[in-house]
């Protein structure tokens, strides 16, 4: 063993070990401040944004099919309400009218009459904000049915319940200007407000009546979306004749 003396002077020896010692535990605190993040931060992967979406996905397409039974549920009351109206109408008018159809008493009719108007108006409200949404999907609906499940009516039909919605939306707003520019004095139950009322729900029962009469179609157009098979399924071919196979 041999010694060599140093170059370096004492003070420069400790100045080296003392940048030595520093750099090793700003090292250390560095590995501990990493260690800290990586053990509080959440856990991410790659799928996470993915299955985020996918989930907001179905969560959306849900509302939506609720959405979509709920109205059709509001379509089915409506029929079934308003064609009871419509029967107990036809029923007092026959018994109410010579065999020309005048009415026996023109008040007592005319007051009947805007019974039922007023009943039928009162039948469409739940389905109001949903008829839009069923006839969309059913005009979609039927671009995409097979053509041998198409019924020649439904494209009319269609047309006429659109039609029809579109100047009920109409009668609704010229019916809440109306409504609005009343006398503050008119309130339910009054002359004016009655009156008013009465002849709005006049102007929209023909309309309300399409809807009875042609509402049908968004229920059947729905009813052959959910039979028919999806283009992407195969049809599988029938199964071959044993007595023909054995004649073979």
């Amino acid at each position: 063993m041999t010694q060599t003396p140093s170059p370096l002077t004492p003070q420069q020896t400790a100045d080296a070990h003392i940048t030595r010692v520093r750099a090793l535990r700003a090292q250390a605190r560095s590995a501990r401040r990493q260690q800290n993040i990586s053990a509080t931060a959440p856990a991410r992967t790659t799928a996470q944004p993915t299955v985020r979406r996918c989930t907001d996905r179905i969560r959306l397409i849900s509302r939506e099919h609720r959405a979509h039974r709920d109205a059709l549920r509001h379509l089915d009351h409506f029929i079934r309400d308003s064609q009871k109206i419509l029967d107990a109408w036809d029923t007092y008018a026959d018994e109410h009218t010579d065999l020309d159809g005048w009415p026996y008493d023109d008040h007592a009719y005319g007051l009947r009459k805007s019974q039922r108007d007023a009943d039928t108006a009162a039948a469409f409200e739940t389905l109001r904000y949903g008829a839009r949404h069923l006839l969309t999907m059913a005009e979609t609906q039927l671009t995409r049915l097979p053509e041998n499940m198409v019924q020649n009516r439904w494209g009319y039909q269609l047309g006429v319940l659109r039609t029809a919605l579109d100047r009920l939306d109409a009668l609704h707003e010229q019916w809440l200007l109306t409504r609005d520019g009343l006398p503050a004095a008119a309130q339910p139950g009054t002359a004016d407000f009655d009156d008013a009322l009465a002849e709005h729900h006049a102007e929209s029962w023909s309309y309300l009546d399409d809807w009875t009469t042609h509402g049908t179609a968004l229920r059947e157009i729905n009813t052959a979306a959910r039979k028919a098979h999806s283009p992407l399924i195969p049809i599988p071919a029938p199964a071959p004749d044993r007595r023909t196979a054995a004649r073979k």
